[in-house]
């Protein structure tokens, strides 16, 4: 098997405000079309976080393309890949940006600048995975994209609004901001009500439970029994909304599956090894 090839294509420009879309994409040449899978990032998180790079590697070595993404208002910047060094596009982040720009990105995937050549790429076997938040963006996306063919979802969260208790929403309201601490950083990181608004302005694209329940595409949801984060209910969630959808419990795995950054060990841990395991098994299956 040959070295594989890493591409940090130009940034692409989001729809939104003068903010960026930065990506890599990594896979193994041989003049033969793969299908293409894109990660996304959950909250506070960055497409080279922890053990993603090993993660992506593995996926390409299994005869994937494969797409990190940092979305535009994660708060990194194309100079600064690993640190939160523009909180202001952090504060001003909201749904409607992240799936904006996650179509932005799909829309590229046709163009000779997204950095592979087109005989390397299946670009009608398209799939995305997402991390947390990024779980519920990708099923939105595959929701209002046909071009979606299968979902993997890590620890994602399926009810949006339960999150926001309504004495939280009064509160932030009246402040304007609310101030998230970075348990790693120590940053205090702001998210203006904006994105609240946002949310109940275009509240009809943002049912996470509708586009569960109506999906007619392979769906794999992982979620470990220790998450700290996300509660292993909303994995049940799945079960009941589209009994198509395969679940995967994971017996002891926390939020992010025994990943933390930065990430030293030069293999998965063995929750992400089963779960890579499982997703190129599922990814392999033959689709409609």
């Amino acid at each position: 098997m040959g070295p594989l090839t890493i591409s940090h294509p130009a940034p692409l420009p989001s729809l939104h405000g003068n903010k960026v879309i930065t990506y890599d994409v990594r896979y193994l040449p041989d003049q033969s079309p793969k299908p293409v899978v894109i990660f996304v990032h959950g909250f506070k998180g960055f497409k080279d976080w922890g053990y993603f790079n090993l993660l992506a590697d593995t996926f390409a070595r299994a005869g994937f393309v494969f797409v990190k993404v940092n979305l535009s208002h994660n708060g990194t910047s194309p100079k600064h890949l690993l640190d939160f060094v523009d909180l202001e596009a952090f504060g001003c982040n909201n749904f409607s940006i992240e799936l904006d720009d996650l179509g932005v990105l799909i829309d590229h995937l046709a163009y000779p600048e997204f950095g592979v050549p087109a005989q390397e790429m299946d670009v009608h076997r398209l799939s995305l995975i997402g991390h947390s938040r990024g779980g519920s963006l990708v099923l939105l996306k595959a929701y209002e994209d046909s071009r979606v063919k299968q979902l993997i979802t890590l620890a994602a969260v399926t009810d949006l609004e339960a999150r926001w208790p309504q004495p939280v929403l009064d509160a932030w309201k009246k402040a304007g901001v609310e101030y998230i601490q970075n348990s790693r950083t120590g940053q205090q990181m702001p998210l203006y009500y904006q994105i609240v608004d946002d949310y109940f302005t275009h509240r009809e694209r943002f049912r996470v439970p509708e586009a569960i329940r109506n999906l007619n595409i392979p769906m794999l949801a992982f979620h470990g029994t220790d998450d700290e984060t996300v509660p292993v209910a909303m994995a049940e969630d799945f079960r009941v909304w589209n009994p198509g959808a395969q679940v995967c419990l994971i017996e002891g795995a926390n939020h992010t599956f025994g990943g933390q950054h930065p990430y030293e060990p030069e293999i998965l841990p063995p929750a992400v090894q089963q779960i890579t395991e499982e997703s190129v098994h599922f990814l392999k299956q033959p689709v409609a």
